[in-house]
């Protein structure tokens, strides 16, 4: 893609009736240098200038203004956006789940947070809780089963 800056500007002059064509860049020592030029050349930097000109502002219309990366694009072709309805309904469903969860008894659901959340093992809960294997997996389980019967119906 094209930047906006000018390596080179161009100028004309007249002096005792002659004209004079300039072109003026700054060079890699980032020294600015002006040059006389003949006609031809400079008629040839004009073309050259509108050209690059017609350049830019065609990749500028043809060209996404975001930071695309390959692996935006990627997501994009695996997993297509979503439809506001879709949006909509996703939101609706996670706070009615989150809903669901808060109403759990404090066990049961301080005990499948731990579990699904945190990641922990039924004996890590165990442990911290001071209880058997059997009664944290049997805590979530019971949990797990409220969670599904009330999100079937949503």
């Amino acid at each position: 893609m094209f930047d906006n800056t000018n390596l080179y500007t161009l100028r004309t002059e007249v002096a005792e009736g002659i004209m004079h064509y300039y072109v003026s860049f700054t060079d890699g020592q980032a020294i600015h240098r002006e040059t006389e030029v003949s006609r031809p050349v400079y008629l040839e930097f004009c073309r050259f200038v509108k050209q690059e000109r017609n350049l830019r502002r065609w990749d500028e219309r043809h060209t996404e203004q975001s930071d695309l990366t390959d692996e935006t694009l990627y997501n994009r072709a695996l997993r297509p956006q979503k439809s506001v309805e879709e949006t909509v309904y996703d939101s609706l469903r996670d706070e009615r789940l989150r809903q669901v969860i808060a109403d759990l008894p404090e066990i049961q659901r301080r005990r499948f947070v731990l579990y699904h959340e945190f990641g922990l093992t039924y004996e890590q809960i165990a442990e911290m809780e001071g209880c058997t294997r059997q009664a944290v997996t049997h805590s979530v389980e019971r949990a797990e089963t409220k969670i599904r019967e009330v999100m079937k119906n949503f």
